[in-house]
């Protein structure tokens, strides 16, 4: 049975890119301070993954590494912050809720390892957006392409609801790697009404113009902000998807559009063998 509780910086989790020796962020002010002065992509992201500002959300995650679920007792846990994942040079961006208590905070990446994902990579795949179509793990060979995804906040919360304390708290993460993204991103994709609020205030202090009043969430709903389009769409959660509130074909047509919108055409064969437009 592997040790519980998180896993250290530099004990070898596969892509974990902390060490022992990066800077952690203990309160709001740590996080603003530390976001702001990451001068690389993989500096912030480094960062990200060791942040304990939050008590209430790092005493869950590291919770649930420590007792975990009986499918998984013989697996390790990451049990910390899921940082940003994917392409540096990413065309779309892709905003979830947080990581699930055994997906993300399981497996160190969001939407990995849990039901949502295994709907949400499977989509991606047919959209000539990810290499394949699962993600179970860290090294499981999964590769988004022109794709990043973040979560809102970084720490899986209880039942899976961040305050409004915690959201704006790990914003400073969430307005760095936008910043770092801005020369190549065209589209982001908000997955869910949470993502979609939290996305306003982040935009507008990336330097978007953020429209007034804010169009209001849905499914396929469009805001342009000068050189970024930003679309809704339903969160691909199980209650969602057995309820058919959102369809695997709801899903295509939303990135099927921010394929469009970030102008990548088609999806060649090579990017996504099971494509059928």
């Amino acid at each position: 049975m592997s040790e519980p509780g998180p896993a250290r910086p530099g004990s070898g989790w596969p892509g974990d890119p902390a060490t022992p020796d990066t800077p952690v962020a203990h309160d709001a002010a740590g996080v603003r301070a530390l976001a702001a002065g990451a001068g690389t992509l993989a500096e912030l992201v480094a960062r990200q993954s060791v942040c304990r500002a939050c008590p209430r959300l790092v005493e869950w995650r590291e919770q649930v590494a420590q007792v975990k679920r009986r499918a998984h007792l013989t697996e390790p846990y990451w049990g910390r912050p899921v940082p940003g994942w994917g392409d540096d040079h990413a065309r779309i961006a892709i905003v979830g809720l947080a990581p699930a208590a055994h997906g993300g905070n399981r497996t160190g990446r969001i939407f990995t390892g849990d039901r949502s994902g295994d709907v949400l990579f499977a989509s991606l795949h047919r959209c000539g957006l990810a290499a394949q179509p699962d993600s179970v793990r860290a090294d499981d060979g999964q590769r988004l392409l022109h794709t990043r995804m973040v979560a809102a906040v970084r720490c899986a919360p209880p039942v899976n609801k961040p305050t409004v304390t915690e959201r704006d708290t790990c914003a400073p993460w969430l307005t760095a790697e936008i910043g770092q993204l801005t020369a190549d991103l065209r589209v982001i994709v908000g997955l869910g009404g949470f993502a979609w609020q939290a996305l306003w205030p982040v935009l507008a202090d990336s330097g978007y113009e953020v429209p007034r009043p804010r169009p209001r969430f849905g499914h396929g709903v469009e805001a342009a902000l000068g050189s970024l389009v930003l679309i809704g769409c339903y969160h691909p959660s199980q209650q969602n998807t057995f309820t058919g509130r959102v369809t695997p074909g709801m899903l295509d047509s939303v990135f099927q559009r921010a394929r469009q919108m970030a102008g990548l055409g088609e999806p060649s064969g090579v990017e996504a063998p099971g494509y059928a437009p």
